[in-house]
């Protein structure tokens, strides 16, 4: 095959197509921590997106401009979930301590998707344990899959 037709590439072009980064199609519910981690999110990327213009950064334009398009979606899909009024039984935005049969005590925050960090101890509401949380009360037991059973022993609103 004649190469005379074929566009050589220098890798610049690559950067004119980022693929957007998925957004997941669950209610974005969020709490007020989460939305304020979505507009500092804006704002460090509206400031890399002008640090990028300025050095004329194709790379960087191009990756602030994605993630840009992705929080701003999801700023303009947050749902601010209100902060729980009851610690009867759990709900989106509460932290929830468990005893483990083995292991002690760990406590979970149930968050919005963006804000979860299980490191951190956040978990996302659609997250199974969440699900296996939700509606439960003190005293509750809750299957951990492998690390056996725990009972809820509180629930409080931050």
């Amino acid at each position: 095959m004649s190469r005379a037709f074929v566009k050589e590439t220098d890798g610049e072009d690559l950067y004119d197509s980022l693929p957007d980064r998925p957004i997941d199609p669950r209610p974005n519910l969020v709490t007020a921590e989460g939305l304020a981690q979505i507009e500092e999110a804006i704002a460090r990327l509206l400031a890399a997106r002008g640090e990028a213009e300025s050095k004329n950064d194709r790379a960087a334009l191009a990756e602030s401009a994605r993630d840009l398009r992705y929080w701003q979606a999801r700023r303009a899909s947050a749902e601010l979930m209100p902060t729980p009024d009851s610690d009867a039984q759990t709900r989106f935005g509460h932290r929830i301590t468990l005893r483990r049969d083995v292991g002690g005590l760990v406590v979970w925050h149930i968050v919005g998707i963006d804000e979860a960090d299980p490191a951190q101890g956040r978990l996302s509401y659609v997250a199974p344990l969440a699900q296996a949380l939700l509606g439960k009360r003190v005293g509750d037991e809750v299957d951990l899959g492998k690390q056996g059973m725990a009972e809820i022993v509180a629930i409080s609103a931050l």
